[in-house]
């Protein structure tokens, strides 16, 4: 907390130098005088506008809203910078004023975005709804866009930007602070207070709520508090997806989908052939579910470990695992790798439209976390260290992706 107090004083004390020097120089520039060098004691404004100055000979200049011409401009380059200095720089305030320049789409489905201002531009991409695109220009009812790797137009009618962006973009935005260190999480903001789990090196947490240089995160042991000093901070959106990238998508899930087919099926004749041996480990049962049987397949070998033990960095099904370390794991039993980390996973697979359209075996996704749908609104993960592998129901906490990699 100490620490946290002389960063304060000391942003205070930058600011307060801020002013006298520009201060310092308009005087010297216009008038040739020396003035002191503390802001707080040597200038204040005075009840018609103007502002009062200490000469370094401790005399005082008169208001400078009158006398001459030169007192003027520098009234006019005080004001300015005093004006400057009071208005609202923060990142959450500058961030907030960007989003302004953002085009965000309002559709069912999806708003082509084309070559040219016109129905008759070639379609480049798509941007999809509450996707949100930067904005270059306006032209005859349409908005050029920059969103991901694709530029081109949108109509206009199919999205907002402006002011009406600015409380949307809050909406359809997750605010994130990304861990640049393995790092505590506490039950309140102060470097005293008690430690309520960890959480790894680029681990992206939802933000709830921001206070002086920590930020209130959701984790899997509950609501915590980081120092911002080890967090990176940012509103994530959804982009457009260029056609390239919508072909190369498609072909890749078609791939993976083939590959985890031809392991899942060899895998389960393997364990068809050994179910009458003597092992120690039970027999794994799968159970086909239409078009979903692979997804069913790891949904019942992942039902397995329930109740095993958590354990923070670990990848064992059954000496202990993290959530990531667990459906790493089970997904590699059927020839798939997948990352140890539960922000990474959130890019694996292909997408799936939320929750409601979630099928057996897809990844959910959420703060800091991430666990295995079962299907009938389920989920079995690798909770904490106090419940170990547990099923829970899906909605829980709130999801940030649905990935499904069958």
């Amino acid at each position: 907390m100490r620490q946290l107090q002389e960063f304060q004083e000391d942003r205070m004390v930058r600011k307060s130098v801020k002013i006298t020097v520009c201060t310092m120089a308009a005087v010297m520039a216009f008038s040739g005088m020396n003035i002191t060098a503390n802001a707080a004691a040597s200038s204040s404004v005075l009840p018609s506008g103007g502002i009062e100055l200490t000469l370094a000979k401790g005399n005082k200049l008169e208001s400078l809203s009158t006398g001459t011409k030169s007192t003027k401009q520098i009234e006019s380059i005080i004001e300015t910078v005093i004006r400057d200095d009071q208005m609202d720089t923060t990142p959450e305030a500058s961030e907030e004023e960007s989003f302004k320049n953002l085009v965000i789409a309002q559709v069912n489905d999806y708003v082509n975005v084309r070559s040219l201002p016109s129905e008759e531009g070639e379609i480049v991409g798509k941007l999809y709804d509450d996707s949100v695109g930067l904005f270059i220009s306006e032209e005859n009812g349409w908005y050029q866009i920059s969103s991901g790797s694709v530029t081109g137009y949108v109509k206009a009618e199919y999205c907002v930007t402006g002011d009406e962006a600015v409380e949307l973009a809050k909406k359809v935005g997750t605010r994130l602070a990304t861990v640049n260190t393995t790092l505590k999480v506490r039950t309140e903001p102060s470097l005293e207070a008690s430690v309520l789990g960890l959480v790894p090196l680029e681990d992206d947490l939802v933000v709830s709520d921001e206070t002086d240089g920590w930020v209130q995160v959701d984790t899997e042991e509950g609501l915590g508090w980081v120092s911002t000093e080890f967090v990176s901070l940012h509103t994530e959106f959804v982009e457009a997806e260029s056609k390239e990238e919508e072909a190369k998508r498609l072909a890749k899930e078609k791939e993976e989908r083939e590959r985890a087919r031809a392991a899942a099926a060899a895998k389960a004749a393997t364990s068809s052939k050994s179910s009458g041996s003597s092992g120690s480990a039970p027999a794994v049962t799968y159970a086909a579910s239409g078009d979903n049987e692979m997804g069913t397949a790891v949904a019942d070998y992942a039902l397995q470990f329930v109740g095993n033990p958590y354990v923070y960095g670990g990848s064992s099904l059954t000496n202990g695992t993290d959530c990531s370390g667990f459906v790493m794991s089970v997904y590699a039993n059927f020839g798939v790798s997948l990352p140890h980390s539960s922000s990474a996973d959130r890019s694996q697979g292909s997408a799936v439209d939320g929750l409601a359209n979630a099928q057996a075996g897809d990844l959910i996704c959420y703060s800091g976390h991430v666990a295995l749908y079962i299907g009938n609104g389920q989920i079995v993960h690798a909770s904490t260290a106090k419940t170990g592998i547990i099923v829970s129901n899906a909605d829980y906490k709130k999801v940030l992706a649905v990935r499904r990699i069958f």
